[in-house]
């Protein structure tokens, strides 16, 4: 089983506390690989220049509490 097709008729045969058990895990799988691109680009300081922009509206008053 390797496109997306086929992993939805499978999930589709599925009863639906199996399906849901899918859901969860795919939820968490993809939580995890979020979290992981968003660790490595504050790494590589992909995220500074947001940063900088954010803490140049806060001293600028730009920004609600």
């Amino acid at each position: 089983m390797s496109t997306v097709a086929e992993i939805e008729s499978a999930i589709s045969t599925l009863p639906v506390k199996d399906a849901w058990s899918v859901a969860g895990w795919l939820r968490d799988y993809l939580d995890a690989k979020w979290d992981k691109e968003m660790d490595e680009d504050i790494a590589a300081g992909r995220l500074d220049p947001l940063w900088e922009k954010a803490k140049a509206d806060i001293a600028a008053g730009r920004v609600k509490p």
